[in-house]
């Protein structure tokens, strides 16, 4: 397997379709850190991220026969596959929190108005980016993945999407915008929760 080390994602994953595990181990030394950062970048949780990252992988080995290359990289297909298993965690994750939110409140909510109280900005603004980021349409999440953390041009984006290579600019724009918009919705719709907890503490 290390003579495989310098062989390009190409080249190992012709040898992933005819089913050779050692060749698909390789890319997934390859391109794992990269996959889990970017899924930890949104949730924050690292053992999640590891979780989002199998299921990736595992959608790889299932899906190897039709996974589109860009400039010989399987990394471009992991990255907007990460932004689909993500989209369908935070999903569960809302179903779950809607559930939670219809229970009877705890009798004593004083930590949780505490912690709220003590976060500092940076954190608040974290927050409410990433939740902005979740909130965006899957081609907006992938076009500002690719162009905007990955550094790739139109045309490599456009390749890696399918799609022109103006149809990711004016998508990159739109994402921009949409992004800016969604962050100052959130940013405002946070602040109230804190007050109205802080309120409960002090009535």
């Amino acid at each position: 397997m290390g003579e495989e080390s310098g062989v390009s994602d190409e080249v190992l994953w012709c040898q992933v379709v005819n089913g050779d595990g050692d060749a698909f181990g390789v890319l997934f030394d390859r391109h794992h850190d990269r996959v889990w950062r970017h899924a930890l970048s949104v949730l924050r949780q690292p053992h999640v991220a590891e979780d989002v990252t199998a299921v990736v992988f595992y959608e790889a080995w299932r899906r190897r026969s039709s996974i589109r290359m860009v400039n010989d990289s399987i990394l471009p297909w992991l990255l907007v596959t990460t932004n689909n298993t993500l989209r369908n965690h935070v999903r569960q994750q809302r179903r779950y929190r809607h559930f939670l939110s219809q229970l009877p409140a705890p009798a004593d909510e004083t930590d949780i108005a505490e912690h709220i109280a003590d976060a500092d900005d940076t954190r608040h603004k974290t927050s409410a980016l990433r939740e902005a980021f979740t909130r965006l349409r899957p081609q907006e999440r992938d076009v500002l993945t690719l162009c905007i953390l990955e550094g790739l041009g139109a045309k490599e984006a456009g390749a890696a999407l399918g799609i022109a290579d103006g149809t990711v600019k004016s998508r990159l724009h739109r994402a921009k915008s949409r992004l800016g918009a969604l962050y100052s919705q959130m940013v405002q719709e946070h602040e109230p929760d804190a007050q109205a907890i802080l309120g409960r503490r002090t009535s």
